[in-house]
């Protein structure tokens, strides 16, 4: 698929997508890939429910935030929605108190594009939602878009409409498994994104990316910060230094032999990154679930973790850490920008292309 395809069919989705004007006191969590079943063992969330449900109802929706769920929330490609309702009447509770407070907004993914043909279904959908902020622009979608199964045709005018008349046969295989196709789709809505001086949140490969950097870019940076800070540093900051790039060493050959995709510059010729593809990641995690948050004029990566905890270096990497009173559940802050910097970055080093 040529770039200029893509960045095409990318705009006219931009365009049919829902729209909203936010405050600089706004607050949004964005959450994706819940992949919510029957509730049994092939039901991917039921590891996490219980965690879930605490950093929905005893975090956010307690701190008047606003829930985006991003896509893929519920999984029709392995279960019923029928199935699907009953076995998580909790966590749909909890849906409709964000819904009641007008604070939820609901982007279907390729896992629950079925839900469109459910007459009596209990929240509006939309394909994506775009929050602006005087100039500046987040676009929230799912991210199955840029697939090229679905770049074929206008998303919204073609492929949906011909899905609802008749659905058509798709293989039930996930982005996520493909670390290739993985890349070439975070490619070209980072490329497309950059080209119309926006910042686009995502879901779909279940991989975590902030201000578009992998987990691969921010575990090799924090390195080089560490090694330059490590002359100068007193005698027990250097000891903490050897520890935590020991273990930060780790996880990077850990990583090293399977991400094909290692660096985030190679999603444009130029070198310069620009912070203009985010990923909230899953609920499905081993290790917990990762989310995006909007608040009140920044956006932050994080993970919440519950028994298992997360992994040895999320607890050295952390910037803050926070535990849900009367819960297992613990909330690890582990990037934060300014959308002020977000936005001067994208605007200096990106496109220029604004189209309404």
């Amino acid at each position: 698929m040529k770039f200029t395809e893509f960045l095409s069919s990318y705009s006219l989705f931009l365009s049919a997508c829902t729209r909203e004007e936010i405050s600089k006191d706004a607050r949004f969590v964005f959450l994706s890939d819940l992949h919510m079943g029957d509730g049994g063992s092939r039901d991917d969330l039921a590891p996490n429910r219980e965690l879930l449900k605490d950093l929905l109802a005893r975090y956010y929706l307690d701190r008047g935030y606003s829930l985006v769920l991003n896509g893929d929330i519920e999984d029709l490609s392995k279960f019923n929605y029928s199935k699907i309702r009953p076995a998580w009447a909790d966590l749909y509770e909890i849906f409709d108190a964000f819904h009641k407070l007008g604070g939820l907004r609901k982007i279907v993914g390729n896992h629950d594009l079925g839900l469109l043909k459910i007459q009596d279904y209990a929240y509006p959908l939309t394909h994506g939602l775009l929050l602006k902020r005087g100039p500046d622009r987040l676009f929230a979608f799912h991210g199955h878009q840029a697939s090229r199964l679905f770049t074929k045709h206008d998303y919204i005018s073609h492929f949906v409409v011909r899905y609802l008349a008749k659905p058509l046969a798709l293989k039930n295989t996930s982005v996520s498994d493909h670390r290739k196709r993985r890349f070439r789709l975070e490619q070209r809505i980072y490329r497309a994104s950059k080209a119309l001086g926006l910042a686009a949140i995502i879901g779909h490969t279940h991989r975590p990316l902030f201000e578009s950097r992998s987990k691969y870019d921010n575990l090799r940076w924090s390195i080089e910060e560490l090694v330059a800070e490590y002359p100068g540093a007193p005698v027990e900051r250097k000891t903490a230094i050897e520890e935590l790039v020991g273990l930060y060493r780790r996880e990077l050959s850990r990583l090293s032999g399977r991400e094909k995709d290692r660096s985030a510059s190679r999603y444009d010729p130029e070198r310069l990154l620009v912070p203009c593809l985010f990923n909230s990641g899953c609920a499905t995690g081993r290790h917990g679930i990762t989310a995006l948050e909007l608040d009140r004029g920044s956006l932050s990566l994080v993970q919440w973790a519950g028994r298992e905890g997360p992994k040895p270096y999320i607890l050295r990497e952390a910037l803050e850490q926070e535990a849900v009173e009367g819960t297992s559940s613990v909330r690890f802050l582990l990037r934060r920008t300014e959308l002020e910097h977000i936005f001067a970055r994208i605007r200096l080093l990106g496109g220029t292309g604004r189209p309404e």
